[in-house]
């Protein structure tokens, strides 16, 4: 799972999705599914799932069943094909929390 996440970061860092600036606590704290209300898809990915997942991992706790990848699909429509190995990542990390719940 951590190569996954690592690669999840590189996909979004070769799209130019990357954020340099860490939005507000207030941004971060949103109620809502994947932020979004407050953040864009990709700076959740970044400022909330990457480290989130990165937490459980070092502390060997149970993966959530998550499916990231159809929320990838239809908020980075705008990506065409570009989207394509971001979403290969996704798939994957999503087949492997399957299999770690």
């Amino acid at each position: 799972m951590a190569n996954a996440l690592s690669a999840l970061e590189l996909e979004l860092r070769a799209l130019q999705l990357w954020e340099l600036e860490r939005p507000s606590v207030q941004r971060l704290s949103s109620q809502m599914p994947f932020c979004m209300d407050t953040l864009s898809f990709s700076a959740w990915l970044q400022w909330v799932f990457i480290p989130g997942m990165g937490i459980l991992i070092e502390r060997r706790e149970r993966m959530p069943a998550c499916q990231v990848a159809p929320m990838a699909e239809e908020t980075l429509r705008h990506l065409g094909r570009r989207q394509q190995g971001l979403l290969a990542v996704l798939a994957q990390i999503d087949q492997l929390a399957l299999k770690l719940v």
